[in-house]
């Protein structure tokens, strides 16, 4: 078959039926739909919300923390819509979550944070609302806050044991996509390792079908075996029950791709394709139209939203305001002792990128002796450095010569949690020899950081404290920023 031929057989639909009863045949092994279950999962989060509504009332009114507060005690038949109310409004926030389908029934982990989410947002938006209409009986915002709880608990409990009874054998086989890859590359094997180290996960890989491309790798381990060539796949989907294409690398003519996706069409098989030619930031990509043509690009991340800005910077001034306040006895210390042994300025200034390569002056107590670089230039402090005053050493050692940056930070030259920023004569070299280096200006530079906290700092693997910097900004959060701010009294590893 010629599959460079947009008219050769791959257009045509001989194994069609063929290969719809093979994928059938495989689904009524197990007679039950895959949407039963998520019917299933629906009823259950429903009647896990009616529960947890029922135990935050009962420990609200019933236990001893009915003496809290000017509330009277309550009836069943009393609280019985606002509980209703609750229970419904949450399940509506989890399927607002996209976690009601069933290509995502076994993703344990990933139902697990959109359930976690959902729970904080019903919390803070069902107080709200029911504050803002003065419903009666009045709402208690201790029992709202029981219910978020008890439904958080009651709702992981739940889908722990649904998820281990879906995952028995019988069951697992008709939820998993059967996923067959086209080419083989490096984004193919990282997504292979990935599924692989997941026992349970929601994808069968059968295998791979090589192309004509010389950058196809054969990857090493057996189990994931070559199934054949390009012009064979219309059998092999056929035969293998495929549910799903996944392109990895197809470096032919355009009517290969397009003679491929009608194929996945007819036989109503997945289409996917790994975007390869985006090395970062894929996780924003997004399909937009320009005059009427749709365009794939990286368009949204985190930080791109206004309101996750306002919120990281809110978080800035005040962490930055309270930080200033309660470490200026330290720095004062700290100042004297750096002019004690070294006399001359106790406040270090010096020249760093910002956000979009913006330059600014960050601040320091002088950890080094004077000119200290005036003989070997722009270098970073290494272990035992000898430019290091014996105060210096300290201080790097537990940041205390970084606290004047919480200035920066106030003044909004940096935030409390970003990547690093480093030095302009420093980044003329990086941006060359280390690939994605300037995505990570994408945001403000942080006092701390997931590289930081990952011990990755000072004379470290730069390349895997750039992909810890990317990480952080694809996967951006509030509470991301609280987690790091917490780990770096802990991490400390290769500070000097």
């Amino acid at each position: 078959m010629n599959i460079t031929n947009p008219s050769a057989s791959l257009l045509n639909a001989p194994g069609a039926l063929q290969a719809l009863e093979a994928r059938r045949a495989w689904r009524e092994k197990e007679q039950v739909s895959p949407h039963f279950w998520v019917l299933i999962s629906i009823l259950g989060d429903l009647i896990m919300a009616v529960m947890a509504a029922y135990l935050a009332y009962w420990l609200r009114f019933h236990t001893v923390l009915r003496d809290y507060g000017n509330f009277d005690a309550m009836t069943f038949r009393q609280y019985g819509g606002h509980m209703a109310l609750g229970s419904l409004t949450l399940v509506l926030v989890l399927g607002w979550q996209d976690i009601y389908h069933q290509n995502v029934l076994l993703r344990s982990r990933w139902i697990s944070s959109k359930i976690a989410k959902a729970v904080l947002i019903w919390t803070a938006g069902f107080l709200a609302i029911t504050l803002a209409l003065k419903l009666q009986p009045s709402i208690s915002r201790v029992y709202v806050m029981l219910n978020g709880a008890t439904a958080l608990l009651l709702l992981l409990g739940w889908r722990m044991l649904f998820l281990n009874f879906l995952r028995a054998p019988g069951r697992v086989e008709a939820l998993r996509q059967r996923a067959l890859f086209v080419g083989w590359n490096e984004e193919a094997l990282s997504l292979w390792k990935t599924l692989k180290r997941d026992h349970a996960c929601a994808y069968d890989i059968l295998g791979w079908v090589r192309t004509s491309s010389a950058d196809d790798l054969q990857p090493k381990d057996k189990t994931f075996p070559c199934l054949g060539r390009l012009d064979e796949v219309e059998h092999l989907v056929a035969t293998h029950a495929t549910d799903m294409v996944v392109v990895a690398d197809l470096h032919g003519p355009r009517e290969q791709m397009v003679a491929l996706a009608n194929l996945c069409e007819r036989e109503m098989i997945q289409f996917k394709v790994i975007p390869s030619c985006f090395r970062v930031f894929v996780s924003g990509l997004t399909l937009e139209t320009i005059a009427g043509t749709p365009v794939l690009g990286v368009t949204r991340l985190p930080l791109d939203s206004t309101v996750n800005v306002i919120a990281k910077r809110a978080l800035d001034i005040f962490g930055a305001t309270v930080g200033l306040l309660v470490s200026a006895p330290i720095v004062s210390l700290f100042s004297a002792l750096v002019w004690l042994e070294s006399r001359g300025p106790v406040f270090y200034r010096q020249r760093r990128w910002g956000v979009n390569g913006v330059p600014f002056d960050i601040i320091k107590i002088r950890s080094m002796k004077l000119n200290a670089e005036q003989a070997t230039g722009a270098q970073w402090c290494v272990k035992d450095d000898p430019r290091r005053l014996r105060v210096g050493a300290f201080m790097r050692k537990w940041n205390i010569d970084e606290l004047p940056q919480f200035w920066n930070v106030l003044k909004g030259e940096m935030s409390l949690v970003g990547p690093r920023p480093e030095r302009p004569e420093l980044i003329a070299d990086f941006k060359h020899q280390i690939p994605h280096y300037n995505a990570r200006h994408h945001s403000k530079p942080g006092m701390t950081g997931w590289a930081q906290v990952n011990g990755l700092r000072g004379d470290t693997d730069l390349s895997e404290r750039i992909q810890c910097d990317l990480w952080y900004l694809e996967n951006w959060s509030l509470w991301l920023d609280l987690q790091i701010m917490l780990l770096t009294f802990f991490k400390r590893d290769n500070a000097y």
